[in-house]
């Protein structure tokens, strides 16, 4: 069973010109997390425009990913849809396909009461063997995972391993890791607003699930570890209050819009946004530009033309 930890990086999806996947891209940007140490990826998630994929493209994606990092690098694949029904046929073809986990979420926009969600989840939960978590976020979804639920979900599925956190409360944090007494690790995203990388660290969860590392991925790692001695928490603590302007920068607008600018600006290969998304441009380019060559960003990862 994989011991999620560290930090975990949400991909985006990186397209041709011609508005196809570029899979060279990808390649590259993969290549790129193991060199400066993430411990694992999350793809299809928010970061990697996962809307705005077709069916078809979404599984071509988990079997050419599969290939790039299988041995190398654990990744987890979103298995999130409109349906329960969806989310179960894409979890088994995750599976079939050899991914190291899958991700499930309370299904966006129909607002299901908590026995709903439970259920859902549930049945995802059933549908696989292979590592699996709940990616908990109600300023998308609109429902929150209560701690109750997941501590209920986590009795009955000994493969359910990860609690990717996108809250602002810290007594979910707290409920969490009280109720689970630690058998779900979890991982927060590393949002600003929320601003819960210290209390998830403080309260014994394990890493961050974070789009950061996307452009400073050596720093998040640093920051992202989990605190077994003082000497970990002082370091991870300066190293994340060193990156937070940068990480505010990046949460300007919703994933993955300055994320594909600001690897743009470093030379790889983020490529454009699908629409209705428009590019990041203008004056808060700009700035980013030139946040993202003060803090030292561009001399250390920038890659010439």
């Amino acid at each position: 069973m994989i011991n999620l930890t560290g930090s975990w990086v949400a991909m985006p999806t990186p397209f041709t010109e011609d508005n196809k996947i570029d899979y060279k891209a990808f390649e590259t940007l993969i290549e790129r997390q193991i060199k400066y140490g993430t411990s694992q990826l999350f793809v299809l998630g928010s970061a990697g425009e996962v809307t705005l994929l077709s069916l078809e493209e979404k599984k071509e994606i988990v079997h050419e990913v599969i290939k790039m990092t299988k041995g190398r690098i654990p990744v987890f694949f979103s298995a999130s849809a409109l349906t329960t029904e969806a989310s179960v046929d894409f979890a088994k073809y995750c599976q079939a396909e050899g991914a190291d986990g899958v991700i499930f979420t309370v299904p966006p926009y129909v607002l299901v009461p908590q026995s709903a969600a439970l259920a859902h989840l549930d049945e995802c939960m059933s549908a696989v063997d292979i590592p699996c978590g709940i990616y908990n976020n109600p300023s998308r979804l609109g429902v929150l995972v209560t701690p109750e639920t997941i501590k209920t979900l986590s009795d009955k599925h000994p493969h359910f391993v990860v609690d990717k956190e996108a809250t602002s409360s810290v007594e979910q944090l707290v409920q969490v890791q009280r109720l689970c007494e630690g058998k779900i690790k979890i991982m927060c995203c590393d949002f600003p607003k929320y601003s819960i990388v210290i209390p998830t660290l403080g309260v014994g969860g394990t890493g961050t699930a974070n789009i950061g590392g996307n452009i400073i991925p050596e720093e998040a790692a640093l920051y992202s570890r989990p605190w077994t001695s003082f000497d970990i928490i002082e370091e991870g603590r300066a190293e994340y209050f060193k990156w937070f302007p940068l990480l505010q920068a990046l949460y300007t607008f919703s994933n993955p819009i300055v994320i594909k600018a600001a690897l743009n600006i470093l030379g790889l290969p983020g490529g454009h946004l699908r629409k209705p998304y428009q590019d990041f441009g203008g004056s808060k380019l700009l700035e980013l530009e030139k946040l993202m060559g003060e803090l030292g960003v561009i001399d250390k990862y920038g890659v010439k033309r």
